[in-house]
């Protein structure tokens, strides 16, 4: 039988952290190293499969953001964030995404 405990910042504190520690927990670390799928959703189109067959190269799908509007950035199917597109300096051939927003958590209705 397992059972799980809420760590306080008293209890960080007494193991030898600061409260901000990055890794209180070997547990705590185990999951700070999980990989997720970051996507950032220019846009989206909808359009009838008679119409999907048709494209080709070359082809142009209008999406429903327009250019200078916020994208979204989701992990595991939810918006945690929302940004610009940028051009990485480092590598002018790479886009990378500036954020400008940080989205709450979403409340539930009671």
């Amino acid at each position: 039988m397992t059972g799980t405990k809420t760590l306080s910042s008293a209890d960080v504190e007494e193991a030898g952290g600061e409260p901000n520690a990055s890794c209180p927990t070997p547990n705590l670390e185990t999951i700070l190293r999980i990989p997720v799928t970051v996507q950032v959703v220019l846009g989206s189109a909808m359009m009838p499969v008679a119409n999907l067959l048709k494209l080709g190269r070359g082809a142009v799908v209008a999406l429903d953001h327009r250019v200078g509007e916020p994208v979204d950035i989701v992990v595991n199917g939810r918006v945690i964030a929302r940004g610009e597109i940028v051009v990485v300096e480092e590598d002018n051939s790479r886009f990378g995404v500036s954020l400008t927003e940080i989205v709450g958590p979403v409340r539930s209705i009671e």
